[in-house]
């Protein structure tokens, strides 16, 4: 039986009996929907928080001592000096207070930068630029908003700030730039402002709250915890219980590796959910192909009987079967990469992501739907199978007989 025939038989039955066959592949459709949606969703969310944590995200550590004494940028020095396994290292302090523009005022995170918190944190500016040596070096009053401040401020996180003036405790501001807003720093609205203006305008303390490393590229990035906190114990000549309970250490990479962890599961999940949507619906496929062939016995007989083979017979229902799967599997990926919009709205809305920045979107890869068309094919062989070989086995005079 020529491949053209056999597909012109296909058609020709899979048209006759169309309402049939849309019912029967629904729960493919339902689960590779299903599949899609949950994937697309879920790579979206990931590329969304792990894109948000900086351009130098693998390699970021953040770190911090609690000794007797106060932690100053003296100690930042010496424990750069220590440290060989950091490119450079930069710290963080924090204040309250109300800021201000001319018409709308917020409460909001203050914090105190050195200059180069831009590169390690891998900062990503929508305007102007970040704060510079000369500012931190003369305590200029000058700030950077994140977009969530300047929504906060202005009333949109696009309006053009650079040059305006903030008010903050009183003392104003010139807005030298805006940064893009990141989750993990809160959707309230972030200020950013030279560490020494901050120490010396509004806390009056230089202490630091925070030190974050941007560890060098051939560094090891599974040992460097372990190995930054027992430099600050050493450094601050603290016990092994103290350092216990007062150091810490974490890398970025961790967190991204607890993350895709997690993704990977949720998705693990998902999927197992989804899979019993597509073998309900390969049940439903063996059902229908195996009542196609009661309906058709002497069909089977009469074409036997004209000589097709039986591996001609068990071609045509197999094709069949594989045939519904297919069309079941492209309604499916386009109803689920439809679904992952809304899915993805509704989650973007809900994570609120950074408050401001571009909404969630799906990720959709080839991949997904080349694992996709294998999974259809596969029901479609392992459900029809059974069915085509009945019919390929039925005895032509008895089928022809058949009532």
């Amino acid at each position: 039986m020529r491949i053209r025939d056999l597909v012109w038989e296909t058609g020709s039955a899979l048209d006759a009996n169309r309402g049939r066959s849309l019912l029967t592949v629904l729960g493919i459709v339902i689960g590779i929907a299903a599949v899609i949606a949950m994937t697309a969703l879920i790579g979206g969310v990931k590329q969304s928080l792990v894109g948000e944590l900086g351009l130098n995200q693998a390699r970021m550590v953040d770190f911090f001592a609690w000794p007797e004494r106060e932690v100053t940028l003296d100690d930042l020095k010496n424990l750069e000096e220590r440290m060989p396994e950091y490119e450079c290292l930069t710290a963080t302090s924090y204040a309250n207070g109300e800021v201000k523009s001319e018409t709308k005022t917020f409460s909001g995170t203050i914090m105190g930068v050195l200059p180069n918190y831009e590169r390690v944190m891998g900062v990503k500016m929508t305007q102007g630029s970040f704060i510079k040596d000369h500012d931190q070096d003369s305590v200029a009053l000058v700030a950077v908003l994140d977009q969530g401040a300047v929504k906060q401020l202005y009333g949109s996180p696009d309006e053009q700030v650079v040059g305006r003036t903030i008010s903050i405790s009183n003392v104003s501001y010139s807005v030298v730039g805006v940064s893009e807003s990141t989750s993990y720093m809160g959707n309230g609205g972030t200020v950013y402002l030279p560490f020494s203006t901050c120490a010396s305008r509004l806390t009056g303390d230089w202490g630091i709250g925070s030190i974050n490393g941007l560890a060098r590229e051939d560094a090891d990035m599974s040992t460097i915890a372990e190995t930054t906190m027992q430099t600050l114990a050493d450094y601050f000549q603290m016990s092994e219980d103290q350092a216990k309970e007062d150091v810490y250490a974490y890398t970025m990479q961790s967190v991204i590796d607890e993350l895709e962890t997690t993704m990977a599961s949720f998705q693990l999940l998902m999927t197992a959910v989804a899979s019993i949507s597509l073998v309900v619906g390969g049940i439903g496929i063996m059902n229908m192909m195996l009542t196609n062939v009661t309906e058709r016995i002497r069909e089977i007989g009469l074409r036997k009987a004209l000589g097709a083979r039986s591996s001609d017979i068990t071609k045509q229902f197999l094709l069949e079967s594989v045939c519904l799967c297919l069309a079941g599997g492209f309604i499916g990926v386009v109803l689920g990469y439809l679904g992952s919009f809304a899915l993805t709205g509704v989650a973007g809305s809900m994570m609120e992501l950074g408050a401001t920045s571009a909404p969630l979107r799906p990720m959709i890869d080839v991949k997904s739907v080349a694992m996709v068309t294998g999974i259809c094919i596969l029901i479609g062989v392992l459900f029809g199978y059974y069915p085509a070989r009945r019919a390929a086995r039925l005895d032509p005079v008895e089928s022809l007989h058949y009532q």
